[in-house]
């Protein structure tokens, strides 16, 4: 079974947002085991969306696009459906009164802008939104089913969960399975080589990677003559990719690093403290995203001053001024500070140059260095270069940091 997937918004063509939706959606459906032959992306005006509508309910079985329900002038995307159908809009009384309801939580009058979002082709069955004012609605395009949602992404999401994936699940065909793994700690081309030749080992499979910045998603992709078969197959391969690319595999689909360093910590019953220069508290922020970062996490100093160090770190005024503070011995003294602190059992710090400032020659915009103290063993600092812009730096530093911990837990 084909799907194809269509973004609307001018917004989208000019480059002004990034086309999140498009990738969301097509990793849905494969998951619900269609396979989608097209993404399409087109912008506000009626003629060209009625062009594409057209054309891909000729192609495809599937047909989900996002964009054009709101309520401004450039929303325009069901008067084009309706063009394109030859059809009149007709409006959905129970959608104004949703609309109306919610408006008036807001503390806001509808108007007749608003109202407009409960105008639908005629004959299409209407998809509520739940937490926005756009309905969506779906119908019958050429040969397709065609599904229409909004573009603001948390509402899509909502709405392919609640409405689509239950109406197109069944026309999927049962004969494929995926698993999406993902990674951190080697470069995409290196996943590249180790993965070379897999594909090869289980036919039926394929094999993709691809650069989520800092992260590389690997999805492995089985068809066969059921589910079943699929899935086993998809297993074993799944398998394989992990032997290959070995503890660079932290988990799957919806994990996130920093679950995996929780993991990892709760599993030998440490105790966790950090001290963050250069980073921001971006560190702290990874793992207290994660429920349950209570259960492990003590303390997280952002001791951005030289000030602070010395003051809450106790790093010595000497060291400050004879080393500077994006050094290897200020990141060790910061490190044996917090866990002197804090108590706990690993302590992580960082210090570096995320730009525009950096430390001369020998220290460029990107130097950072990663103290790590571990239970029963002395500080660990490594010096690292890491390209980019600021948040770049930041966020390949954070990740660094705790990729050094999850490596102390899981080296013991």
């Amino acid at each position: 079974m084909t799907c194809a997937v269509l973004c609307i918004g001018g917004e989208l063509t000019r480059g002004e947002r990034d086309n999140v939706n498009a990738t969301w959606i097509a990793s849905g459906l494969t998951d619900l085991g269609f396979e989608v032959v097209e993404e399409s992306v087109v912008d506000d005006d009626r003629q060209r969306i009625v062009d594409a509508i057209e054309r891909l309910g000729r192609t495809a079985r599937v047909v989900i696009a996002t964009g054009g329900l709101g309520c401004t002038g450039h929303d325009v995307t069901a008067e084009a459906v309706a063009r394109a159908l030859s059809v009149r809009l007709v409006r959905h009384e129970p959608s104004i009164e949703r609309i109306r309801r919610r408006m008036e939580k807001l503390g806001r009058a509808m108007s007749e802008l608003h109202a407009r979002q409960a105008d639908f082709p005629e004959g299409a069955e209407v998809l509520a939104n739940p937490i926005g004012t756009a309905p969506g609605f779906a119908l019958r395009v050429g040969g397709a089913t065609a599904f229409f949602m909004p573009g603001v992404p948390v509402e899509m999401q909502r709405m392919f969960d609640e409405h689509v994936a239950p109406r197109i699940r069944t026309l999927a065909p049962s004969d494929s399975y995926q698993i999406r793994l993902r990674s951190f700690g080697l470069p995409e081309s290196t996943v590249g080589e180790r993965l070379a030749g897999a594909e090869g080992e289980f036919p039926g499979v394929t094999i993709r990677h691809r650069a989520d910045p800092p992260e590389i998603e690997v999805k492995v992709l089985a068809r066969a003559g059921s589910q079943t078969a699929a899935r086993a197959l998809c297993e074993r391969a799944t398998a394989d990719v992990r032997r290959r690319l070995n503890d660079v595999v932290y988990g799957e689909v919806g994990d996130t690093y920093a679950g995996a360093v929780g993991r990892a910590l709760r599993a030998k019953g440490y105790t966790f403290a950090i001290a963050e220069s250069c980073t921001g508290g971006l560190v702290g922020t990874m793992i207290t995203s994660e429920p349950g970062a209570g259960d492990f996490l003590l303390l997280d100093a952002v001791t951005y001053a030289n000030s602070a160090k010395t003051r809450l770190l106790g790093v010595s005024e000497d060291a400050l001024r004879g080393h500077g503070a994006v050094s290897a011995e200020v990141t060790a003294a910061m490190a044996e500070g917090v866990r002197h602190v804090s108590g706990a059992d690993i302590a992580l710090a960082l210090t570096g140059y995320a730009g525009p400032r950096d430390g001369g020659a020998s220290k460029p915009v990107g130097t950072v260095f990663i103290a790590v103290a571990g239970p029963e063993a002395d500080v660990e600092v490594k010096e690292y270069y890491f390209p980019g812009d600021r948040l770049q730096i930041q966020t390949l530093a954070a990740y660094a940091g705790l990729h050094r911990v999850r490596e102390l837990c899981r080296a013991k």
